[in-house]
C-alpha cells in the first residue's frame, strides 16, 4: 500500500476508513442536529398537502380501535357484561392500551425498513451516517405515539385510573423494549431492502402477524387456557408480548380493581429476557448494517 504523505497538520496516526462506513449508532449520537433535521423533514413531507396533518395520528388509531372493539368486544363477547361475566372489564382500555404500542412498533419498523431506499437520492449525493435514516423513522413514530398516549391517559382517568410508580415504570420499560426491537429490526431490514426489495413484503407480513401474535386483542390467559403452559412460555419469548403486557399492567389493570394477574414470573423472567432480546437485536442489526452499508450508494 502506498504510504499516505504527511502534511504539516496531518497526524501520523491518521486512520484509513473504508468509504461509506462510519462508526455506527455512535455517529447518530454525534450528529443529533442532523437527526432533528431528518425528523422534521419526514414529518413535513408526510403531511404536505394534507388538510388534517398531525390529526391523522388521532384518526387512524381511533378508527382501528372502533373496528376491533365492535368486532371483538361486542360481537365476540370479549367485553365483560351482564350476559358475559367472563369477559374483560374495561375492554376498551385494554384494547386501546395495546393498540397504541403495537401501532408505534408497526409504524417504526415499517418506515425504518424503507428508510434507506426512500432516501436514496440523498444517500447517493452526500455521505451521512446511514443509521440516521432508520433511527429518524423511529423518532417520527414516537412523535405520532405521543398524542395517542395522551388520549389513553385521559380515557384511563375517566375510569378511575390510579397507577403505582412501579406500574408507570413498567410502561416506560415496555416502550423502550418496543423501540429497541423496532430499531434493531429496522437496521436489519433497512439494509437488506437495499439489495432485495422482497424485504418490504416480508416486513409487511411480520407486521400483519404482530398484532395477533401479542395480547393486544385478547388476554394471555386465553393462550394458556387453549394451548397450555408450554405454548405460553413460547408465546412469552416474543418481546412484543411482554411489552404490551407492561402497558396493560400500567394502564388497564389499575382500572379493573386489580382482578387479573400478569403471566407467571413476568418480572423475574420474561421482562429481563425481552429487554435482553431487544438489545441483542440492536447489536446484530448494527453489525449487519455496517457489513452491508459500504455498497448502499452503488446498489441504489
Amino acid at each position: 500500500m502506498t504510504a499516505v504523505p504527511q502534511g504539516p497538520g496531518t497526524s501520523g496516526s491518521a486512520e484509513l476508513r473504508i468509504p461509506g462506513r462510519g462508526a455506527g449508532l455512535r455517529d447518530v449520537a454525534r450528529h443529533r442536529f442532523l437527526l432533528k433535521l431528518l425528523v422534521d423533514k419526514e414529518i413535513k413531507v408526510r403531511y404536505r398537502g394534507s388538510i388534517l396533518g398531525l390529526v391523522w395520528s388521532y384518526v387512524k388509531p381511533g378508527v382501528q380501535f372502533v373496528v376491533f372493539y365492535v368486532a371483538l368486544g361486542i360481537f365476540l363477547g370479549l367485553e365483560q357484561s351482564a350476559r358475559n361475566p367472563d369477559g374483560l372489564p374495561n375492554y376498551a382500555i385494554y384494547l386501546f392500551s395495546g393498540i397504541v404500542l403495537i401501532n408505534f412498533f408497526s409504524e417504526a419498523l415499517g418506515n425504518a425498513s424503507r428508510s434507506i431506499v426512500g432516501n436514496s437520492g440523498l444517500i447517493k449525493k452526500i455521505y451521512l451516517p446511514r443509521e440516521l435514516f432508520p433511527v429518524s423513522a423511529i423518532w417520527v413514530s414516537a412523535v405520532h405515539f405521543l398524542p395517542q398516549i395522551v388520549i389513553l391517559v385521559v380515557a384511563c382517568m375517566f375510569t378511575g385510573w390510579s397507577p403505582s410508580l412501579i406500574q408507570l415504570g413498567s410502561a416506560v420499560v415496555g416502550f423502550i423494549i418496543a423501540a429497541l426491537l423496532a430499531t434493531g429490526l429496522g437496521l436489519i431490514f433497512g439494509a437488506i431492502n437495499v439489495y432485495y426489495r422482497d424485504a418490504e413484503n416480508l416486513v409487511d407480513m411480520l407486521l400483519m402477524v404482530a398484532t395477533w401474535a401479542s395480547p393486544v386483542l385478547y388476554s394471555w390467559e386465553m393462550v394458556q387456557r387453549q394451548l397450555g403452559d408450554t405454548a405460553l412460555s413460547v408465546y412469552m419469548l416474543n418481546p412484543l408480548t411482554v411489552s404490551v403486557e407492561t402497558f396493560h399492567y400500567a394502564f388497564w389493570l389499575p382500572t379493573s380493581d386489580q382482578q387479573f394477574d400478569l403471566p407467571p414470573n413476568f418480572f423475574a423472567v420474561w421482562l429481563p429476557i425481552a429487554f435482553v432480546s431487544a438489545l441483542v437485536t440492536v447489536v446484530f442489526g448494527q453489525y449487519l448494517f455496517r457489513r452491508l452499508e459500504g455498497r448502499f450508494a452503488q446498489e441504489l
